[in-house]
């Protein structure tokens, strides 16, 4: 690769680790590792890059340090692009730069082994849904209403908070179960919350469950932490294609790479390839 490649750079600023340091850390990442970083959009003061917008540019390469929610915004804005994206860990959970280069990668690791060719543009699995794709994870059920608690946590919101969590444990406890109706998988009495997390072999299917004032502790932190498998859970599955319905007809709530969207009481999930290139350095891929 020669040296001073130009790439565009994408940042949040309300996402987990965009602090200032950070980035200024990330800038000298990029130099170290012989990359010009030619342009910053800073989502969302700034839109987020189209396929046409960086062609003209003549960029091949944008690399993206937010969270999981905008990586997805962006990824799919991107779909048909030619160049591929360089995911970093710029947010919380950064299950989708795990996914593609480890769990214990850094940005300037991950950007060195770009840098070097020891790195593979790959298409990973999605799971597909009428409100989206997920390269992350997603989630259903009514257990989803803690992602508000996250947002007050985010924004030191104190009463928020404590509002929050009460309704999220009223909710988790008391709403809408969700379960896989086709095929029939787990109890048909349903769960509060199903998580899919996608790999190369599809979609595995988890779910948690609340009973009894204990397991309803466990489960309300893991949630809270978003540490879902710390909490109490059974393993449904491995599959390509899965129905879940709500257990009273109400609508059913997701989270797709932690973003909310509202399905009708029974949706279809099905995985999907990834449509632009993405650049993963971890053996698993």
């Amino acid at each position: 690769m020669p040296a001073d490649k130009p790439i565009w750079l994408l940042t949040n600023s309300r996402s987990g680790s965009n602090s200032d340091r950070a980035l200024a850390l990330l800038g000298a990442d990029c130099r170290e590792a012989g990359f010009t970083v030619a342009r910053i959009l800073a989502f969302p003061d700034d839109r987020l890059p189209t396929p046409s917008d960086l062609e003209n540019a003549g960029i091949d390469q944008l690399a993206i340090f937010t969270g999981d929610g905008t990586l997805n915004a962006a990824i799919a804005n991107l779909s048909g692009w030619d160049g591929a994206v360089i995911v970093l860990p710029g947010g919380t959970m950064n299950l989708l730069s795990k996914r593609l280069h480890g769990p214990e990668a850094e940005p300037g690791l991950i950007l060195k082994h770009v840098a070097t060719g020891a790195s593979r543009a790959v298409r990973p699995i999605m799971i597909r849904c009428a409100e989206g794709d997920a390269l992350a994870g997603l989630l259903a059920g009514p257990g989803t209403a803690w992602a508000g608690v996250r947002e007050a946590m985010r924004d030191f919101d104190i009463p928020g908070i404590a509002e929050g969590a009460s309704d999220a444990i009223s909710e988790t406890t008391g709403g809408s179960m969700v379960r896989c109706c086709d095929p029939r998988l787990g109890r048909q009495d349903g769960y509060p919350l199903i998580e899919f997390t996608p790999s190369h072999r599809g979609m595995q299917l988890d779910a948690y469950h609340a009973e009894g004032t204990g397991e309803i502790l466990r489960q309300s932190l893991a949630l809270l932490r978003r540490n879902f498998r710390e909490g109490p859970h059974t393993r449904l599955g491995l599959v390509d294609e899965v129905t879940l319905e709500t257990c009273d007809g109400e609508p059913l709530d997701i989270l797709i790479d932690g973003e909310t969207a509202t399905l009708p009481k029974k949706a279809k999930f099905t995985v999907a390839p990834c449509e632009v290139d993405l650049l993963a350095t971890h053996h698993g891929f």
